[in-house]
């Protein structure tokens, strides 16, 4: 009986050590895709991190070049409400036409300005 036990002990030994023995090619091959999967993954963040930079960048620029317009914009508007009054008008027939009105006196420098 002790000799059957001591048996069994000595296969279950020697099926453990062949069982270890075929998983290290296994492991270490694992080992080597979980290396390469996290080196890949490093690297694409890296290179996403980047790329969120520059879009951020050209967000603020963007926003700046918007909100200039928006300006420019308020700008033109208040200059189209200005060339529809008198004001303007008679500002160009004077600039531009040389109109005066009646009983006005123009005054001129002597170099003709």
């Amino acid at each position: 009986m002790r000799s059957e036990k001591n048996t069994k002990k000595k296969k279950h030994g020697i099926a453990m050590y062949r069982r270890v023995r075929h998983s290290r090619p296994s492991v270490f091959a694992i080992t080597i895709i979980v290396g390469l999967l996290l080196t890949v993954i490093s690297v694409d963040s890296k290179s996403l991190l980047e790329k969120e930079k520059a879009l951020e960048e050209r967000e603020t620029q963007l926003t700046a070049e918007l909100e200039a317009e928006q300006a420019r914009t308020e700008e033109l508007d208040e200059f189209e409400k200005y060339t529809k009054t008198k004001k303007y008008a008679e500002e160009m027939a004077k600039k531009k036409l040389g109109l005066v009105h009646e009983n006005e006196i123009i005054f001129k420098t002597e170099d003709g300005k």
